[in-house]
């Protein structure tokens, strides 16, 4: 299936650049970012380092990975979110493909339907730096009445870390004086996720 992916994407590049699937732009490019996560990942400088790609190509590659990705994630506003299998299945294709960790909240009504997901942070290679202040001052300005919050961990393993733990209690605690209901830490890491909420760590 992954192998299917990877050959499809290849396809995709190839006839958008307008380029034979065996030239050497193409070998060059996928014998660098060899797996769909290296490729979806690439910079502009990394591909003008390529013979045969100029700044126009790098930008057409880009926007094109980038539309990819988009085209990739849920319909947000059509998802009623009723356990932390749902808030995998509404951020895993977006978190898919990142290398650094994005701490996302997901804001949602009185009938935990979601208002609005947003990217309150990126971190580090294994470290999202978050201030409660940051992710409740979005939840008020999208008139949020509960959050649940979500991060990625690029090694593939969520399991919470000590910190990812002590934020989660922070956060907690800052929601019970705003009056804004903290439901839940949901950690991605591959295919796999990990409920804070349903691991007794609150």
């Amino acid at each position: 299936m992954q192998q299917a992916k990877e050959h499809d994407l290849r396809q995709l590049v190839s006839e958008s650049l307008r380029e034979s699937n065996d030239s050497y732009t193409i070998q060059e490019l996928f014998q660098r970012f060899p797996t769909a996560t290296e490729l979806m990942d690439v910079s502009e400088q990394q591909l003008v380092s390529i013979k045969g790609i100029g700044k126009g190509k790098a930008r057409q590659i880009t926007a094109m990975l980038k539309l990819a990705k988009l085209l990739a994630l849920p319909d947000e506003n059509q998802h009623v979110i009723r356990s932390p299998k749902d808030v995998f299945h509404l951020l895993e294709s977006e978190l898919r493909y990142e290398q650094k960790e994005h701490f996302i909240c997901l804001f949602l009504n009185t009938k935990n339907r979601l208002i609005f997901n947003e990217v309150i942070s990126i971190g580090s290679l294994n470290a999202a730096i978050v201030h409660p202040k940051e992710a409740f001052h979005a939840a008020i300005r999208r008139c949020s009445t509960s959050l649940i919050c979500a991060h990625n961990h690029p090694s593939g393993d969520p399991e919470p870390s000590i910190e990812d733990v002590n934020l989660t209690k922070r956060l907690i605690a800052a929601g019970e004086i705003i009056g804004i209901e903290v439901l839940d830490h949901v950690i991605i890491g591959g295919n796999r996720f990990y409920s804070l909420k349903e691991q007794g760590h609150f």
